[in-house]
């Protein structure tokens, strides 16, 4: 037996990982200094309020990094009721806090040496991880062990493709996660810049548009672009509080593909989007490649 685990910066929810009988760690965030855990200090994500209060523009947000006993505190508990774990996590690529995942696993393997834990890399952020999670949970509640899905791992990942764009420059900038981001900067007003998420699991800056319906057409584009067997798989639209771009978007995609496409909006969630801002939408599909 083994549990599986998944984190709040995949766009996961309580809801979602209940759904596939997982524990989800949650990844902290603070505003103005006051750290906030999602779905611990809270059961559901207002995200009208949280993005709303970043565009108010007196919001000092950031994110820190997990230490290693609180990994510890998720994962021990587990491995004393004699269960495996298997944690499919966000990118490596993007965050300090699995040296402290590293940390706590060497200590707990020392301790439980008959226990095993494994740990899945999506390569991604968000959406992104949020495709890869779906799969890998659909396998476990099918009652797939850890080695039929650690052999088709590497299929899944490098095939869920993300695309979106920046809206408020301001946030991207100071977050420094973005390769090549610099380029679009320097007060030109109404660039949008268009990212993907790389087979390395980083935030790379690839095209640009001029206002938010060209930015949307080029979205479009890159589905068009590189979807592989899109009606049979999951679709997700991302989204930090712009609901009236997500359905314009929606229609986009029925247009051009027809109505009948698997399509779930979901919530950019709290501690991404203190790196990303409000009005930033992309989409997540399966792809011939990233």
């Amino acid at each position: 037996m083994y549990q599986l685990f998944f984190d709040t910066d995949e766009d996961v929810t309580l809801e979602w990982a209940r759904k596939y009988n997982a524990i989800l760690i949650s990844m902290p965030y603070a505003i103005n200094g006051e750290e906030v855990f999602p779905y611990k200090d809270w059961e559901k994500f207002d995200s009208k309020k949280f993005y709303d209060t970043l565009r108010a523009g007196n919001a000092n947000p950031t994110t820190s990094a997990l230490s290693a006993q609180e990994y510890i505190e998720y994962f021990e508990p587990v491995l004393k009721e004699g269960k495996d774990i298997l944690y499919v996590h966000f990118s490596r690529e993007m965050s300090a806090t699995f040296n402290s995942c590293d940390a706590a696993i060497a200590e707990l393997k020392k301790k439980y040496p008959e226990r095993r834990i494994e740990l899945i890399d999506t390569r991604g952020i968000t959406m992104c991880s949020f495709l890869s999670c779906i799969q890998f949970g659909e396998m476990a509640k099918q009652g797939k062990t850890i080695d039929e899905i650690l052999a088709v791992k590497d299929d899944i990942i490098y095939h869920n493709a993300t695309y979106f764009f920046a809206d408020n420059l301001k946030f991207f900038a100071r977050s420094g996660r973005v390769s090549g981001f610099s380029a679009f900067m320097g007060g030109m007003i109404g660039i949008k810049p268009v990212i993907y998420i790389s087979n390395e699991g980083k935030m790379v800056s690839i095209d640009k548009a001029v206002g938010r319906k060209k930015v949307l057409d080029k979205l479009l584009s890159y589905v068009i672009k590189k979807e592989d067997h899109l009606k049979d798989y999951p679709i997700l639209i991302a989204h930090a509080d712009a609901m009236p771009l997500v359905e314009e978007f929606k229609e986009m995609m029925f247009k051009q593909f027809g109505r009948d496409l698997k399509i779930e909006v979901i919530d950019v969630n709290p501690t991404a989007g203190c790196h990303c801002g409000p009005d930033v939408i992309g989409v997540g599909f399966h792809a011939k490649e990233r």
